[in-house]
């Protein structure tokens, strides 16, 4: 490595002769767009950490200047886990600061860090109907290189066989805790109704965030959700401890035909915003206090009995005036409280699909600059890629040792009173 130029300067020639070489003849070659994805991340990591270093001393590489507050020594290797695996960053060494040189690029530890700046770049680019020009452009605005309009065909063909890996993994290795199930509706193809997209992620028993599957759904119907059940389980998926749904019927019945040994909770911020919208639109008051009251009865509760008793007390005093609020409460109350039955932390997280609506949104917003998908394929690669990095953004539960003991013992207990119907 040349000491006098910066180590971004040489993974940007590094990118720069992949995408000039020949790589218009063998751009199919998957382990060079790997590679071409690896140096993007590096490329992306060693910017940011270098760009630190010049507002830390106040001045670029060889720039003199008095308000300079110390100056680089050379480079010492890092090793940084990515989503794009193990990557090598060369991390500057500042001599003569009053102060600690700390990168807030790259965190203390082996934290891994999801950088995938090429992908993300396609994804984006896709995200606002651009067209192969226009995202050639943007690749080498971004630094990346140049890229022929074959290349970027061939990216996004590598991201659709990404999607179409992602669907057939195994799953066997898996122990779910908790399963999250929605679905969003999009234009899917250049004409007709739109169609659902289904989607299912959860936490593993680590309480590591993981995708598991987004696929068609055609009208969220019993036979769509059950379909998507089914390839979940001939991928290996075990029955997960506790499945957390909206009020769908459909999912609803198809994820107690999957797993009828698994805990079931009902979205309870989904019930909520039903609850809500059967009293007086004018009285905000009324409004205000009763969902005070809601959210009051379940996080007052200490177990689910407990919590189903205050939430029908709560139906009791809102059955004279206000019936169909009422009956919308008591309707699947007991699912209400399943979370209650878990660690006390953990319950927040584990009592609505919130996260995932969330994506789903960040899909929809996403999405709508496109108008209609050319099909279902380039549909539901985008929906996975845009759900993949926000999941994946998001935090997991860091799960403490206590609670990992306590999970245990709740499966170890229905393990033992259904063993059959639960390995099976």
């Amino acid at each position: 490595m040349n000491k006098r130029v910066a180590p971004s300067v040489e993974l940007q020639a590094a990118i720069e002769r992949l995408l000039t070489g020949d790589l218009a003849e063998g751009l199919a070659n998957a382990e060079r767009l790997a590679e071409i994805g690896r140096l993007g991340a590096r490329l992306a990591l060693q910017r940011g950490v270098e760009e630190e270093v010049d507002a830390f001393l106040g001045r670029t590489r060889y720039e003199r200047t008095p308000e300079a507050r110390g100056w680089r020594n050379g480079n010492r290797p890092r090793q940084v886990q990515t989503a794009e695996g193990e990557l090598e960053i060369q991390m500057p060494q500042i001599r003569g600061a009053a102060e600690k040189f700390v990168s807030s690029v790259i965190p203390n530890g082996r934290t891994a860090l999801r950088t995938r700046p090429l992908e993300a770049l396609i994804i984006g680019a896709w995200v606002r109907g651009l067209s192969d020009r226009d995202i050639e452009s943007l690749v080498e605005e971004a630094g990346l290189g140049q890229l022929s309009k074959s290349a970027v065909c061939e990216i996004t063909k590598e991201l659709r066989a990404r999607y179409r890996a992602f669907r057939a993994r195994g799953l066997g290795e898996i122990e779910l805790l908790v399963l999250f199930c929605d679905a969003i509706y999009l234009p899917t193809r250049p004409s007709g109704a739109k169609e659902g997209v289904l989607v299912a992620w959860g936490y593993d028993e680590t309480g590591q965030r993981v995708l598991l599957d987004v696929t068609l759904g055609q009208r969220e119907r019993f036979e769509d959700w059950l379909e998507m059940g089914r390839g979940l389980v001939r991928r290996g998926l075990r029955a997960p401890m506790l499945v957390v749904t909206d009020g769908a019927p459909g999912l609803i019945r198809a994820m107690e035909e999957l797993w009828p040994d698994s805990d079931r909770q009902r979205c309870t911020v989904h019930v909520l915003r039903n609850l809500v919208a059967k009293l007086p639109k004018k009285d905000a008051e009324l409004r205000t206090r009763i969902e005070a009251a809601y959210w009051a009865a379940l996080d007052e509760a200490t177990s689910p009995a407990d919590g189903e008793a205050r939430l029908r007390r709560l139906v009791t005093d809102l059955e004279r005036q206000y019936p169909s609020a009422a009956a919308c409460l008591a309707d699947d109350l007991p699912a209400l409280c399943v979370h209650l039955a878990y660690p006390l932390r953990l319950r927040k997280r584990l009592r609505s699909t919130n996260l995932l609506e969330r994506s789903l949104e960040e899909v929809k917003r996403r999405t709508k600059v496109i108008g209609r998908f050319p099909g279902e394929t380039s549909c539901l690669s985008l929906c996975w890629a845009v759900l993949d990095l926000f999941i994946a953004s998001a935090r997991g539960l860091a799960l403490t040792a206590l609670e990992h003991r306590q999970l245990a013992q709740m499966r170890a207990a229905r393990m033992a009173q259904t063993p059959e119907s639960l390995t099976a």
